[in-house]
């Protein structure tokens, strides 16, 4: 089963956040600082082969293409994961605008993995996307083959809402989950944590 399309006409996507802040974490945007740590953690054909968009090999080049893209903000809001009172950087997060509507999107670099990071900025972003928009449903999607990224999505309260086929520019065609967040699903689960 393919998910299909949410009726989006009328919501807007624009965030204008330029830094989160959570427990350990520093979501900034990305700069040109970034760029040694940002080749060394995303030319990983591990994670490469996760994503839609990131290429493999990775290198400078495509390092600063992410970065123009960031900055034009044509695609969303990109973050770079930096750890808080180091600044190391340890990946990317965003909010990504789809033929689905927004979408969440987040990579952590393999030597920072099972540490919760992804599931600390994810979390950051989703009520971000809430807050900071009149988006009533909020999408993600996962290869099928990665566990890893299912927790983050369940951790935040998605729910599954079928399958689909993603072109991964490393990977090819590959089968997806596809989840989804409503704004009232959002509204409960933060009221229910604040008790």
């Amino acid at each position: 089963m393919v998910a299909e399309a949410e009726d989006t006409d009328g919501e807007s996507y624009a965030i204008d956040c330029p830094v989160l802040v959570t427990e350990r974490l520093v979501l900034r945007e990305p700069r040109e600082s970034d760029i040694e740590q940002l080749v060394v953690l995303a030319d990983n054909r591990h994670v490469a082969e996760m994503l839609a968009r990131m290429p493999h090999p990775y290198g400078e080049a495509e390092a600063r293409a992410f970065l123009a893209m960031a900055a034009s903000r044509r695609a969303g809001i990109a973050y770079a994961l930096t750890l808080a009172g180091t600044e190391t950087f340890v990946g990317c997060a965003g909010l990504n605008t789809t033929d689905r509507g927004l979408e969440l999107g987040y990579w952590i670099g393999e030597p920072y993995w099972k540490r919760g990071y992804a599931t600390e900025a994810a979390h950051a972003l989703v009520d971000l996307a809430f807050q900071k928009t009149a988006i009533q449903v909020l999408h993600a999607s996962t290869r099928v083959i990665n566990p890893a990224s299912r927790r983050v999505i369940h951790k935040c309260g998605f729910q599954y809402a079928g399958q689909g086929m993603l072109n991964s520019i490393v990977a090819g065609q590959v089968p997806v989950e596809r989840y989804r967040l409503d704004r009232r699903t959002w509204t409960s689960l933060r009221n229910w944590v604040h008790f």
